[in-house]
């Protein structure tokens, strides 16, 4: 009877907890080393053991893409020396005259790259709800080749059909590109609910730790992955050994980061919902969030990244400056809590009118809960809030 059994796959915290483990054939070190070579010798002409130069191949990157594609649920990862550059490689599979149809409200490092870049270049962009499936097939045009999407929104926490936008995709012959870095593949995984292409700011929850600059592209369609590697090692904008090996030690940890994170989330929300002298929050975790249903059937979490506005707009320098505890800076997911103002720092390339016009308000701040203790976040928070009100 045993012999029949069906071999168990593992969970996705044991996946990530022995992430690396195994990589290292020579001496079964559990941590993966760090290869810092530019180069490897050739055992005779023509013969090398699977390493020539370290731009296109590297052990320590390795493991962490192997780590990476086990996440996701996908056959390859590509890692890259930034979120940016795994989007710019990504865009290496359009042509002059392509047209990429986007979410419509979207990160502005990512709008700046289509917008002041691309666009110069020949490639055309434009935006949509995603979270309308039928919207995003009557925006599709000829020259239609891919749809990029985030959900949730940065920083709006609007929610994309993942499914919706998978068939319509495939429908039209075109791919889909998810920004998975919001949620990170513990709470969503795209490629199995269809999307071709996903990527990530390594930097963010996957790293986690605030130490690290990295991007990743996973896919699972041989000719896609292909493509992916030809482009990391043509461009040459590779992780480096050392942050390969941070990246593969933060993902460690990654399912119970999140979790606590979450947990921190969630009790926020709770506080900032209830708090007189904040006008509205956006989380998908909340009951009237518009697209709270479509994120459940989809995701396994609400997240830990909540934005909120004030109750006036002249407050916010005094909220922001009065922080001791949350930090001020430009990024999401690590173990500190973090908060920024969108309008002037993360989308400050988007200009005033079209942030307006999808809602975005220089009223708007965005906050990405860390691990701490939750009570020294409300109390934070409560003080600052009391502080802006005055």
């Amino acid at each position: 009877m045993s012999g029949n059994r069906v071999k168990r796959k593992r969970t996705f915290d044991t996946t990530a907890a022995q992430a690396g483990v195994g990589a290292d054939k020579a001496f079964g070190a559990v941590s993966v080393p760090i290869y810092p070579t530019a180069i490897y010798r050739y055992d005779a002409f023509g013969k090398n053991r699977g390493y020539d130069y370290s731009r296109g191949e590297n052990p320590t990157r390795h493991a962490a893409e192997e780590a990476l594609a086990a996440l996701e649920g996908g056959t390859c990862a590509v890692a890259f020396s930034s979120g940016m550059s795994a989007i710019a490689a990504v865009m290496t599979l359009f042509r002059s005259g392509d047209h990429v149809l986007c979410s419509d409200d979207l990160y502005g490092g990512t709008y700046r790259l289509f917008e002041r870049i691309l666009a110069g270049y020949g490639l055309r962009f434009d935006y949509v709800d995603m979270g309308d499936a039928e919207a995003v097939r009557r925006r599709i045009r000829k020259r239609t080749k891919a749809l990029f999407i985030e959900t949730p929104t940065n920083p709006l926490m609007k929610i994309a059909d993942l499914r919706g936008a998978a068939r319509v995709a495939s429908g039209a012959g075109i791919v889909s590109i998810v920004d998975n870095t919001f949620l990170s593949p513990v709470l969503q995984r795209p490629i199995p609910l269809g999307i071709d292409i996903v990527v990530h700011s390594a930097t963010k929850f996957l790293g986690g730790h605030n130490d690290l600059i990295g991007g990743a592209v996973i896919v699972s369609d041989p000719s896609l992955a292909e493509k992916m590697r030809f482009a990391q090692k043509a461009v040459g904008a590779i992780l480096s050994p050392w942050d390969a090996w941070l990246l593969l030690r933060g993902i460690k940890t990654l399912h119970l980061r999140v979790a606590r994170a979450q947990e921190n989330a969630i009790a926020l929300v709770r506080f900032l919902s209830s708090h007189p002298f904040v006008r509205k929050v956006f989380y998908p975790g909340l009951p009237g969030h518009p697209g709270a249903k479509l994120h459940a059937s989809q995701a396994d979490g609400p997240g830990s990244i909540i934005s909120f506005e004030l109750a006036r707009e002249r407050a916010v320098p005094r909220f922001l400056s009065s922080l001791k505890t949350v930090l001020l800076a430009e990024s999401v997911g690590g173990v500190e809590s973090l908060i920024t103002h969108p309008a002037t720092m993360t989308h400050a390339d988007i200009p005033p009118e079209e942030q307006a016009a999808v809602g975005l308000t220089p009223s708007l701040v965005r906050l990405s809960a860390g691990v701490e203790h939750i009570d020294d976040l409300v109390s934070d928070l409560a003080q600052a809030l009391g502080k802006a009100r005055r």
